[in-house]
């Protein structure tokens, strides 16, 4: 239900998915929302993602889920397989009775684009949601009582009771707030995108109509593929580590080293490699868990808060997470910086979890030589119901068992 009290002007600052959706989940509790952003337009670069059933209950809650689903894909397994013998190495079923019973909601892939659309058409549908393109935060000055944004593009400055940076990884007013320097390179590299199902032929073709979610482990790589668009497009992510990363230079994680890590691997992920988009290559970046994403009247979220690796495959999941939280500590507090402290309160122990054990995930999925041996001999005894280990993750946050991971 909406605030009893007074409603607040919120800016919102990003208009990404953790942006937008921190936008509806505040609107939906009763306030009025500026959404600024620094393009030109909205929109959502990138290929697919994927949504663990904490993702599908944070739509839910936003009212969005249906949408989403429209253009998503449900597949009915995640699997691992060897990069180099091409044996699998474990799967786990998404669709089956265990996991129904266990998760309630539903394991989704889409495209990057099409939840964005979902969250904007429902943000410009909410009567309380205003909606700017082409505002670049320069700088934030709160008092006791507001706080007033600064634009490159005008001398105009807007003031809002309190503020939530959605800004991102390079977030601007985590900057301003903190002074933390830049994330951290992991050295590793991404080249994704989607291309039509409908282009392929063979093996490719095979792995496409699966509709699985693949994840090819191998020696400080891995390639990971899925449909998304209602199986209408296959996105595809090859991910390794650099020999030559500087960090003053950007001519390292070329496509030259891209065919080089990947020449040892196994026919079908050789068969795979040259329909990887090579349009842009991402460089992926993280930091360490931070304690303080509360600053007042100024909050962080998404990954201005706490970027992460993609091993987990729980960045957007952690943002739309972040938005649901924020919109109950928005209605539950009248006070926006004592909501921003309880939202902060709930939701930091547990994605600081998620920021370290996806790196942990990703040194596991890199393994090399007899490490790589044992991981699989390992997970080769696991049964495609046994969610013990992940279950934490996409166990909705407001459960005990969603707190941290399983003691070790």
């Amino acid at each position: 239900m909406p605030v009893t009290s007074a409603p607040l002007h919120i800016a919102v600052v990003g208009g990404g998915i953790g942006g937008l959706a921190a936008a509806l989940a505040t609107a939906r509790a009763g306030h009025r929302v500026t959404v600024v952003e620094r393009a030109a337009r909205f929109a959502e670069i990138g290929a697919g993602l994927q949504l663990a059933p904490n993702a599908s209950l944070a739509l839910e809650e936003l009212g969005v889920l249906d949408a989403v689903q429209h253009a998503a894909v449900a597949p009915p397994r995640l699997v691992m397989m060897d990069a180099l013998s091409g044996e699998q190495v474990t799967a786990l079923d998404l669709r089956g009775d265990a996991f129904r019973s266990r998760f309630k909601h539903p394991y989704l892939v889409t495209h990057r684009t099409d939840l964005h659309g979902a969250l904007l058409t429902a943000c410009q549908k909410h009567p309380s949601i205003d909606l700017r393109t082409g505002h670049t935060v320069t700088d934030a000055v709160q008092t006791s009582a507001e706080v007033r944004l600064r634009f490159a593009e005008t001398p105009d400055r807007l003031t809002a009771d309190a503020v939530v940076a959605a800004d991102g990884l390079s977030s601007r007013l985590r900057q301003i707030l903190i002074g933390d320097g830049e994330p951290v390179c992991s050295r590793y590299v991404a080249f994704r995108g989607a291309l039509p199902v409908s282009g392929m032929t063979g093996a490719m073709s095979r792995h496409a109509s699966s509709e699985s979610v693949i994840v090819w482990a191998g020696p400080r790589m891995h390639l990971v593929q899925y449909p998304v668009r209602r199986g209408e497009l296959y996105n595809q992510v090859a991910v390794f580590e650099s020999d030559h990363y500087t960090p003053d230079s950007d001519a390292w994680g070329t496509e030259a080293e891209l065919e080089e890590r990947f020449a040892g691997t196994c026919q079908a992920v050789r068969d795979a490699l040259p329909l990887v988009s090579r349009d842009r290559r991402w460089p992926l970046f993280d930091r360490l868990p931070l304690i303080d994403w509360a600053h007042g009247r100024i909050v962080l979220l998404g990954d201005a808060a706490h970027p992460m690796l993609q091993y987990l495959a729980q960045g957007a999941c952690q943002a739309l997470e972040d938005a649901v939280a924020l919109g109950d500590a928005l209605r539950q507090e009248a006070d926006p910086a004592q909501a921003f402290t309880t939202f902060a309160d709930r939701r930091r122990d547990r994605a600081a979890a998620i920021q370290t054990n996806a790196r942990r995930f990703g040194e596991i999925c890199h393994l090399e030589g007899m490490g790589a041996a044992l991981r699989n001999q390992l997970l080769a005894s696991r049964t495609p119901e046994d969610f013990d280990d992940i279950a934490w993750v996409w166990t909705p946050a407001t459960t005990a068992a969603a707190t941290a991971p399983p003691a070790q």
